[in-house]
C-alpha cells in the first residue's frame, strides 16, 4: 500500500523529495491552505519504503497509508 502526503498539513521543505528512492514525489500546482509549495506522492510508483516519512520534519504530514481523500495530486 502507498503511503499519503496530507496535503494541508505539508510545509513544502521537500525533504521526501530528495529522500525517495523511486522519484514517486512531485510538487503540486500552487500552495495548500496554509500558503506553502505541497507535494504529492503518486500511489502507483511508491514502494512503501516509509523514507519520506523518516526525513519528513512535520508530525503526521504523511501517512503509511494510502488515504486519497487526505491527498491532492494535481
Amino acid at each position: 500500500m502507498a503511503h499519503t502526503i496530507v496535503t494541508e498539513k505539508c510545509i513544502g521543505v521537500a525533504e521526501c523529495v530528495n529522500a525517495c528512492p523511486v522519484a514517486c514525489i512531485h510538487q503540486g500546482e500552487g500552495k495548500n491552505s496554509i500558503k506553502t509549495n505541497w507535494y504529492w506522492i503518486d500511489f502507483s510508483a511508491c514502494i512503501d519504503c516509509s523514507i519520506c516519512i523518516q526525513v519528513c520534519p512535520t508530525q503526521g504530514a504523511i501517512l503509511d497509508r494510502e488515504e486519497p481523500s487526505l491527498q491532492k495530486s494535481y
